[in-house]
């Protein structure tokens, strides 16, 4: 299978994206929901502060909030031109009287790709504290906003089972027609960064795999030994009881490597096929044992879309697709604005999961966010899989129930290349990614241009979605331009 980058193709269409990213470019603050996480310098009205609650964690297992005891990690912004703001004693000068009134010792861990600061208290602060530490802080006239470092975990997925012809979201009567869609091509020479808990080996993704970078910097959490490093490799995400806040033991999801086959899985006679079975995968690793932190999370943006992140090697094939099958409560905030922000502004369309609480989808983040392509699920019927959030803030709905795709046979730790059938929000984000690789593979470049031509072709829901299912079910044959009648790619 060719993967390779048309790197003309690549410089010129970032040169004209920065325009588009003008346009589609909105504040964090806008329309911001009446509880926040995110502490900002006193204003008009006093800040508030509500506790994220992450999605359904791995294999629909039971779980608490995990961040329900607090933070010990905050994102800090400094207001732009501060003179304190530019040494690091000033820095700490900023947040020392909040800490010492918190009973805490603070140090600075390191800078964020948008320019904010992580700084970690040495233990954890309840919920209530959290809230004093950052008003304190945010009251600083140096200070921006403070908001803290949540702990974001997989959208969720429930294991079943197996292949092509059990890829009903493909060619089913209520699928996403994607046959036809290969008559334009398969996505060559089109890149999809992969934001998740890594990749494993597998025959039926390796040839399409290249590069990637593991952002991680809590080595408990990466299971590697140690932080950030150049290997996304997936190494399992299992728990025992009582981790994560967590009611039962659970295992490894390979939630990446099952994402990574909905959008690239290569088109051979073995297996799942991608939606775009030519373009690039690129795994970035943000996921790991209890899930990932925003601050790392929200530097991965910033660097698959081509940014730089201090401390970190330039990624040398930006990607024009962004998949994030991830998410929490609350409202965006600074930190994930910013980073996607900066990434439409590269040129690179990010794709975000919708949540898969059966609520609004504007109660998560990153689903919340502007600039973003948000994906609600829907089942086999045609109509809102029962688990999907909905509403005013989907763009568009892709097939998300008992999607067949790519993971590892492994309880724990890698064992062997498998297939099993996952359901969520999570599912239905990299159908609409492997869309947008055709798009760009095709010329649709810019993230407005691909993101108006998914919502301009989807069809209206088959089946029922009084709730909200944005502008319908993504219909991979228009958005292309083709058929409705198409051929396995060879």
């Amino acid at each position: 299978m060719a993967a390779h980058r048309d790197n003309t193709r690549k410089t010129a269409r970032r040169a004209g994206a920065l325009l588009a990213a003008a346009a589609l470019g909105g504040s964090a603050f806008a329309a911001a929901p009446a509880l926040a996480d995110q502490i900002a310098a006193p204003a008009e009205k006093a800040p508030t502060i509500a506790t994220p609650v992450a999605d359904l964690v791995a294999q629909g297992m039971a779980a608490k909030d995990p961040n329900a005891d607090g933070y010990d990690k905050f994102i800090v912004t400094y207001k732009e031109g501060a003179q304190a703001a530019t040494t690091s004693q000033g820095r700490a000068n900023a947040w020392g009287k909040a800490a010492k009134a918190a009973g805490v010792s603070v140090k600075e861990l390191r800078a964020t790709a948008s320019g904010s600061h992580v700084v970690q208290a040495d233990k954890k602060l309840d919920q209530a504290a959290s809230k004093a530490f950052m008003l304190q802080l945010a009251a600083d006239p140096s200070v921006e906003s403070v908001e803290p470092d949540a702990i974001m975990t997989v959208a969720a997925s429930t294991p079943s089972d197996a292949l092509y012809s059990e890829q009903w979201g493909f060619h089913g009567e209520n699928g996403m027609n994607v046959e036809g869609a290969w008559d334009a091509g398969t996505g060559e020479g089109s890149t999809v960064a992969v934001l998740d808990t890594g990749i494993v080996d597998h025959p039926d993704l390796n040839a399409n795999v290249s590069g990637g970078y593991d952002f991680i910097s809590d080595a408990d959490s990466a299971r590697d030994g140690d932080g950030r490093d150049a290997d996304p490799s997936d190494e399992g995400d299992w728990i025992e009881y009582g981790e994560c806040n967590a009611m039962m033991e659970s295992g490894s999801s390979w939630h990446g490597t099952h994402v990574a086959g909905t959008i690239g899985a290569v088109a051979d006679t073995e297996g799942v096929v991608g939606v775009a079975p030519d373009t690039t995968i690129q795994p970035v690793r943000v996921l790991g044992k209890c899930g990932g932190s925003l601050s790392d999370i929200a530097d991965a943006i910033v660097w698959a879309s081509g940014g730089s992140v201090p401390g970190v090697p330039d990624n040398p094939e930006p990607a024009d697709v962004i998949n994030m099958s991830l998410g929490g409560s609350g409202m965006c905030g600074t930190a994930y604005q910013s980073a996607i922000d900066q990434a439409v502004a590269n040129g690179t369309t990010v794709v975000v999961a919708a949540g898969n609480e059966s609520q609004p989808a504007a109660n998560s983040r990153p689903a919340n966010c502007d600039n973003v392509v948000t994906v609600a699920a829907s089942d086999e019927q045609g109509s809102k899989a029962s688990f999907s959030n909905y509403g005013d803030a989907v763009d568009v709905t892709a097939p998300g129930a008992e999607i067949i795709s790519t993971v590892d046979s492994g309880t724990t730790t890698p064992a062997g290349a498998d297939y099993a059938a996952y359901q969520g929000t999570s599912m239905a984000a990299p159908h609409v990614a492997g869309v947008a690789a055709l798009l760009v593979a095709n010329g649709t470049a810019d993230p407005a241009a691909v993101e108006q031509q998914l919502k301009d072709t989807a069809r209206t829901m088959p089946g029922t979605c009084a709730e909200g299912c944005g502008a319908g079910l993504v219909d991979a044959a228009a958005a292309l331009g083709g058929s409705d009648v198409g051929g396995r790619p060879e």
